[in-house]
Order: C-alpha cells, then structure tokens, then sequence
C-alpha cells in the first residue's frame, strides 16, 4: 500500500477517534460548547435591535456573522493551540520518528478541529434561528452557499492556524494571537454595518478574511435587500471567492515550509528542556 495513504488512513482514524473523545470527556466537552454559548447569550440581548439601514434586525444580520467568526477563531486557534502543546509534551516528536507521522498526525489534527468547527457551526445556526427573525427561507441554492463558504473558510484559515501554531514556541503565548484577531472583529462588521465605519478602516478590513467569511454567510442566509448594509449594496460573490481563495493559496504554500522547519528542530533535547521550564513554572 502508499505509505502516504498509510498514513492519511491513520490520520484520517486518528482525528475521528479525538473528535469523539472531545465530546465523551466532560472537561473537552466543556471547551466545546463554551464558546458557541458565548456567542447565543450575545445573540439574545441583540436579536431585537434594529439595523439602521436596510431595516434589518441586527439579530439576523450578526447570525450569519458569527459563523464566519467562528471559523475564525475557532479553526484557527484550535489548531494552533493542539500544535504548540504537543510539541511541548513531545508528541510531535513522536509523531516524526514514524515514516510519515507528522502527514499522518496533522492530518488528524485537520480532521479533529474541521469536525468541530463544523459541530460547532451547526449548533450557533440551529440554536441561534430560534432567537432571531428575518433569516432567508432556506433554499438548496442557500445552503450550498453556506456550505462553500464553510469549507473555503476552512482551507483558508486552517493552514495559516497551522503556521502560527508552528511559530509560537510557547503554549501560553496564544494569548497574543488573540489581541490582533479580536481588532480584526471589531472593524469586520461583525456585530454592526461595516459601512459605519471610516473607509480607511473599511479597506483594512477587507484585506483580511473574517470580513470575508461574514460577508459570505450573511449573503447564504439573509434576503436579497439585506445587501443595502454592505458595501456597495452588493453581497460581491466574486471578491469573496477570490479573497479566501487567495489567503487559501497563501496558507497551503506556506503552512508545509514552516512544519517542516519546525519538524526538523525537534529533538529529544529540546522536548527534555521544554519540560524541565514547565515543571519549574509549576514549582
């Protein structure tokens, strides 16, 4: 058989086995369902306010949003988060010494958070319909929409949470991921109309994909005249495509030079000195 077969197989197993172990253990299930509660109180409190253009209520409009945040944060940095605390426990280095493991294991780890993200989605889009009014009739059209917009949102941040994951030597240090992301949120039009803001802040937010995904979802779930709050009342299918594509294309290229980078600096030596500064932070 294909060794890389042999270890896709592997992956592919391994990754199932973590996804139903992330919601069999109470601490994992916990982790899981946190954060998509966080964003339906969030979506309680506004699912009565009003859009000031287009007369939409802003419940229906930060619905669709808050699935493409939550490809975002939750793909990005649950990826990164896996890759900087197994390479401190070493089961990266593990995973190297098998021909093919690290394929086989981020493999898995591709497997493990795109199961939950999509788990995770499915919750925020059933739970949250029943908060808010003024959602599309769901039409095959809609949900292949929202279907592409989830999986390039994936293939365009799941890599580039590969890298970061690859970079940040310090588990504790992905809290300084999150600074920059959450500034990203506030200027993407998540939460309100991106056209309220200043258009210098509108061109930066239209450089970087969580805009993008939003801008998708919105355009999957909401009727036609919701797209007089976007910019130029259009919900750009083409541009959406193409920004995601391109940050796709960025993450893949990148995201196999800098594992392999990383995979050849690990050694029993260095796993031995991560460990040794974690017991003396505990001590």
């Amino acid at each position: 058989m294909n060794p890389v077969m042999t270890a896709l197989r592997a992956g592919w197993s391994r990754g199932l086995i973590e996804l139903r172990q992330s919601f069999t253990n109470a601490q994992d299930l916990f982790g899981q369902l946190f954060w998509p509660v966080v964003l339906l109180v969030t979506l309680f409190f506004m699912r009565g306010a009003q859009v000031p253009t287009g007369g939409m209520v802003l419940g229906a409009m930060v619905l669709p949003s808050l699935l493409g945040m939550n490809i975002i944060f939750y793909g990005m940095l649950a990826i990164a988060q896996l890759l900087t605390v197994e390479r401190e426990d070493g089961t990266l280095l593990r995973a190297k010494a098998i021909p093919n493991g690290m394929l086989g294991y981020l493999f898995g780890k591709l497997v493990t958070v795109s199961g939950g993200l999509i788990i995770n989605v499915v919750i925020l889009l059933i739970a949250g319909s029943f908060f808010v009014d003024g959602l599309a009739v769901p039409g095959v059209g809609s949900w292949l929409m929202l279907a592409g917009v989830l999986v390039l949102g994936m293939v365009a941040t799941l890599p580039l949470g590969a890298v970061f994951g690859a970079l940040i030597t310090n588990p504790r240090s992905l809290g300084l991921l999150m600074l920059p992301m959450m500034g990203l949120v506030a200027i993407s039009g998540i939460f309100y109309p991106i056209t309220a803001l200043a258009p210098w802040l509108q061109w930066l937010a239209q450089v970087f994909p969580i805009y993008w995904l939003a801008l998708g979802m919105r355009s999957a779930m909401l009727p036609d005249g919701a797209a007089a709050a976007e910019i130029g009342q259009s919900w750009r299918h083409l541009e959406t495509i193409g920004v995601l594509g391109a940050w796709a294309i960025v993450g893949l290229i990148l995201a196999p030079i800098v594992l392999r980078r990383m995979a050849r600096r690990e050694s029993g030596s260095s796993v031995a000195e991560r460990r040794e500064k974690a017991m003396q932070r505990v001590g």
